[in-house]
């Protein structure tokens, strides 16, 4: 399931070439926080789903809210 949903994650990703050092920018709307900045289109890929699967991995700690994408929810619930 946890894989399922970084990969719908990252369909949802958008890129921008910019001008600089590092001209290419990724981020996934809906995920505040998740960016990435790389020399590549490719590195910015990889760089992108490390800092998603970081960043899930740091809310799920927290017990903060993910997103449901997809129809997946990865949000943890008490059981009574």
């Amino acid at each position: 399931m946890l894989t399922k949903y970084i990969q719908a994650a990252m369909h949802r990703a958008k890129y921008e070439l910019l001008s600089g050092n590092k001209p290419f920018y990724g981020e996934i709307p809906g995920f505040i926080g998740v960016y990435a900045n790389a020399d590549t289109l490719e590195a910015c890929r990889d760089e992108l789903e490390e800092v998603l699967e970081e960043w899930i991995l740091l809310r799920v700690s927290k017990h903060l809210s993910l997103p449901v994408i997809d129809n997946i929810d990865l949000n943890i619930r008490e059981v009574a």
